[in-house]
């Protein structure tokens, strides 16, 4: 039986009588102020001149709070707003650990340049029927849900990424994007359904929502029932993360709207899911860890090893990308599966990496389109003539993706493969599973590098088409005009330096990604002290 909610003992059982610093508000800022951007935009659709600059000034906002945010979340620990000072299992809280904080901060600057790559493609139907606003409802959502310290809440946030992700992935109109929606759509309303049923269960089992209210109680319940759970949560946070075998909804979907929207999805919605699978599974209830790890670890090789394979035998750009997105989610779930320490730091800097590597490969394939006239790589080639900085840009991202040194998948690689040795070395008893899972992170690189490889070289280095064309120069290709110059190729240079900086003095980067696991598997004080206060039993 569940124990009573843990309380501050001098104050009473329900309510804080203080109200919430001024100071603390800034957990709340980055959702707070792209929603009300994307409202203000609605109401001013029919202005579209002002739609990008009020965007940009919002995301600006928006990223000096992430900042700020950060900075007060490594430097004092865990922060929370509860909404009217309610205290659980009656008020929301908001909390912002340092692995909601890190991912909320890297997908505000996802964001930003991805504006500024929209302003290379966007036309003005598209501006007047929402693109902006839409933009920021899904980074309302992609922040609520790293910032949320409500399980109820996080699918509330599922919910506003969902809306807006349906809104981006149709919003051009082509019968294409239709049939990628209903895809995307059925399997994502398929694992909230699951979520919501797993909500529902969790509820009844603990009488709480809050997270650190179910990581008070949740120890109490009997293990079966908590398995249960914990295999409803992972189905559900697996098909949203595009985990094998549930992922073939991915590339049958990211490759449909427009390189912008690929991009933003590639970036961030995936990195959710994986989330949702750390907070669960690491923090809320830990007990159900050991009951999975075998399938985690199955999984996470199976994800590992296939999603190359089915890069190597596509055609179509952006569909290949799609199976690369896939592939380091199974890096980051060996990280879940490791579970120590290095193995969360792993998954978590693996994440940062994903989200800024993958952004600007689908932005870096997009220009290719825009001059090849196409994504099938099997017409295009000569690009390095035509524009050999893009060609750069595109190979440095390869072998980011690939983990190859000094570039920043590199690092998440390496702790990765440091958590896996070192449980071996401890004579664990699943030490042949953890070999399996290391030796499918090696071997994922070596395909990547492969598939990646061949995307360049049929793009960039081979000077035709394929076939008998191949030597013939690619008479289709087009240069960037000044548009897609300034605003398409300038933003992707840019987010490749900070790939490139942050790869060769990785520091902070590190740094941050051991904070981020910390905070996941040191969670007890500095968590639910943040919610209940001082005082907490």
């Amino acid at each position: 039986m569940a124990s009573s909610a843990a309380t501050p003992k001098d104050l009473p059982p329900a309510m804080l009588d203080v109200a919430t610093s001024i100071a603390d508000w800034v957990v709340v800022w980055p959702i707070v102020l792209p929603m009300v951007g994307a409202a203000i935009l609605l109401m001013l659709r029919n202005r579209t001149e002002w739609q990008a600059p009020f965007s940009f000034a919002i995301l600006v906002a928006t990223l000096l709070a992430n900042f700020s945010l950060i900075q007060t979340v490594f430097t004092k620990g865990t922060l929370t707003m509860t909404m009217g000072n309610w205290l659980p299992p009656f008020g929301i809280s908001f909390t912002a650990d340092s692995l909601g904080a890190l991912f909320a901060l890297v997908s505000t600057v996802v964001m930003i340049v991805v504006l500024f790559f929209v302003q290379s493609e966007v036309e003005d139907r598209e501006t007047k029927y929402g693109y902006h606003p839409l933009m920021l409802i899904l980074l309302t959502g992609v922040s609520g849900a790293f910032l949320t310290g409500d399980l109820f809440n996080l699918y509330v946030w599922f919910e506003v990424m969902l809306i807006a992700s349906f809104g981006l992935m149709v919003i051009g109109g082509r019968k294409v994007q239709l049939d990628a929606a209903i895809k995307y759509g059925f399997i994502n309303f398929l694992a909230t359904t699951f979520f919501l049923i797993g909500i529902a269960y969790i509820y009844g089992l603990v009488g709480t929502l809050n997270m650190a209210d179910i990581m008070v109680k949740a120890p109490l319940v009997e293990n079966g029932a908590i398995a249960s759970v914990a295999a409803l949560f992972f189905l559900a946070f697996a098909m949203k993360a595009a985990v094998f075998p549930v992922n073939s909804w991915l590339p049958a979907s990211y490759h449909a709207p427009d390189p912008a929207v690929s991009a933003l999805f590639a970036g961030l919605l995936t990195k959710v899911g994986i989330y949702g699978l750390l907070r669960v599974h690491l923090m809320l209830i830990p007990q159900s860890h050991a009951q999975l790890q075998i399938a985690f670890m199955v999984v996470a090789v199976l994800t590992l090893v296939l999603s190359p394979l089915g890069a190597l035998a596509q055609t179509n750009a952006r569909r290949a990308l799609g199976f690369l997105v896939m592939g380091g989610i199974g890096a980051m779930l060996a990280g879940l599966a490791f579970g120590t320490p290095y193995g969360i730091a792993g998954a978590s800097l693996y994440a940062v990496h994903s989200m800024l590597t993958m952004t600007a490969l689908y932005l870096a394939v997009g220009l290719v389109e825009r001059m090849g006239g196409t994504s099938d790589i099997r017409h295009l080639g000569g690009l390095y003539k035509a524009s050999s900085p893009l060609s750069i840009l595109f190979l440095i991202l390869v072998f980011a993706a690939a983990g190859l040194p000094p570039f920043l998948g590199f690092w998440p690689k390496l702790t990765l493969l440091q958590a896996g040795i070192s449980l071996t070395t401890q004579k664990d008893p699943l030490a042949v599973y953890h070999w399996w899972v290391i030796g499918a992170l090696l071997l994922n690189s070596l395909l990547t590098s492969i598939a990646g490889s061949r995307l360049w070289a049929h793009i960039f280095w081979r000077n035709g088409r394929e076939g008998k064309q191949s030597e013939i120069p690619n008479a289709n290709i087009k240069p960037l005009d000044r548009r897609g110059f300034v605003w398409g190729l300038l933003p992707t240079m840019a987010l490749v330096g900070i790939i490139v900086v942050v790869g060769l003095w990785p520091s902070l980067y590190i740094q941050a990604g051991f904070e981020s696991a910390k905070s996941v598997t040191i969670f007890s004080p500095n968590y639910i002290t943040s919610v209940f206060g001082e005082n907490a039993q």
